[in-house]
């Protein structure tokens, strides 16, 4: 008999398998159901949230045998939150489930497996993340709302606090709460982007009104009150300056095993984790094994996280990137760094560029690229066809278009050497993973 998806009923299910966004996958009448709260192995009772043609969706009532990776979420609004969907999944059984993700992508769409697996990189499973864009509501008998959206939502979480938050940052949740509710037009005040470095933690005030003399002298105070730099933001991210003109941030983070520190602006992309970013530079750099008076070409290559410890290796290293704020901080890095004569970045829109026309990619050797979740694939057509370096190194923020792109690399005559995953965001569905292509001897 097939359940009613409207029915108020409890209905048990036997857990399969875990899908990319924690959810349990199960069976009922032969049509699959994707249950919140639920973990491999278990069997549960869960109520229908939401149905559809080819699956269902539901929610946990009660554990009826437990997976015994389970564990208890510390956070008191997971599952409702959706900025974690894996707390109640152990942390090794977290990685264990990641590499998984990765190795089932690349033997499904590619028909791939790397000839060795890299251990995964890991770090801090708690107060981790460093950057952060937390949503701003103004809610009739709520207040204020500081934090992340809901799970399959747009409203903000209420919540108090933020334990995968840097501490510095999860600290400031309550008081901007405060801090907006207090202000002249808070319900013009959509977001806060806010940033614990190695240097200041800065919080960026997304405003969408003008900000009145009252507003900036709140502002100044909470500045003063929790020992950070406020921005106000009035338009898009280049809009963003500093509440006192004479005191700009100084975000920045090192790199020690390359000598290397980058600075940023509050609105850049950079990874939230720095701890795992080291390891995952460090990776990277040993899987191209740049050598001196070798080219390399980095593409995405935002402020230089990867360029600079490649060129600091000695290689000469030309990095793109389509965003031309990012391409100006990473020249002001390498200038700062002593490597602006090893790099030359220039903005390129690499999903339409003809990466031969540009001179400095010419007679690259080697190849790392770091694309967004939608992958590469323009780039890593022409890198097969035209440029066909001897190695490539492709990290990952999408295990899927990973295996798209690698299974375009092997179809040229490339092999996977290796892949591995490294843990960036705990706790999320989110995989970040690192591959090295080798160009066949004969495919040359």
């Amino acid at each position: 008999m097939t359940a009613d998806p409207g029915t108020a009923e409890g209905v048990e299910a036997v857990i399969e398998d875990l899908d990319h966004e924690g959810r349990g996958v199960g069976r009922v009448a032969d049509k699959v159901v994707f249950i919140a709260g639920a973990l491999p192995g278990e069997r549960v009772r869960f109520r229908y949230t939401k149905g559809g043609r080819h699956y269902d969706q539901g929610v946990v009532e009660a554990i009826l045998a437990a997976s015994p990776d389970r564990v208890e979420p510390p956070c008191p609004v997971f599952g409702v939150c959706g900025g974690c969907s894996l707390q109640h999944l152990a942390g090794d059984a977290q990685i264990a489930t990641k590499e998984r993700w990765l190795r089932d992508n690349l033997e499904r769409v590619a028909g791939l497996a790397p000839e060795a697996w890299l251990p995964a990189l890991d770090g801090p499973q708690w107060g981790y993340r460093a950057k952060a864009r937390l949503s701003i509501r103004q809610v009739r008998r709520k207040g204020v709302l500081v934090g992340f959206r809901e799970r399959g939502s747009s409203f903000v979480t209420q919540m108090d606090a933020c334990p995968v938050l840097e501490p510095r940052l999860d600290a400031l949740i309550q008081p901007l709460k405060e801090l907006v509710a207090g202000m002249s037009r808070p319900d013009r005040v959509p977001q806060a982007e806010v940033a614990a470095t190695d240097g200041d933690a800065a919080v960026a005030i997304r405003h969408l009104t003008e900000l009145t003399e009252g507003d900036r002298e709140r502002l100044a105070a909470f500045q003063a009150q929790h020992g950070v730099v406020v921005e106000t933001q009035a338009g898009g991210p280049e809009t963003a300056r500093p509440l006192d003109p004479d005191c700009p941030a100084e975000l920045l983070y090192e790199l020690p095993d390359s000598g290397v520190t980058l600075r940023f602006r509050s609105t850049d992309f950079v990874q939230v984790n720095r701890a795992v970013n080291r390891q995952l530079v460090a990776r990277a750099v040993d899987q191209l094994d740049p050598r001196p008076g070798e080219r390399i070409l980095d593409l995405f290559c935002g402020i230089g996280n990867f360029a600079l410890p490649l060129a600091r290796a000695g290689a000469t290293v030309a990095g793109l990137e389509g965003e031309g704020a990012l391409v100006e901080r990473a020249g002001t890095n390498a200038a700062a760094n002593g490597l602006a004569e090893g790099t030359d970045f220039a903005t390129a829109d690499l999903e339409s560029a003809r990466l031969t026309d540009i001179p400095a990619v010419r007679g690259s050797h080697k190849v790392l690229l770091d694309p967004p979740r939608s992958g590469a694939v323009e780039a890593v057509k022409q890198l097969a066809s035209d440029l066909r370096p001897e190695r490539i190194v492709y990290i990952s923020c999408n295990p899927a278009t990973l295996a798209r792109d690698a299974g375009i690399l092997a179809h040229a005559g490339y092999r996977l050497a290796t892949a591995g995953i490294a843990n960036m965001f705990p706790h999320t569905g989110h995989v970040e993973s690192v591959a090295r292509f080798e160009l066949d001897r004969g495919s040359r």
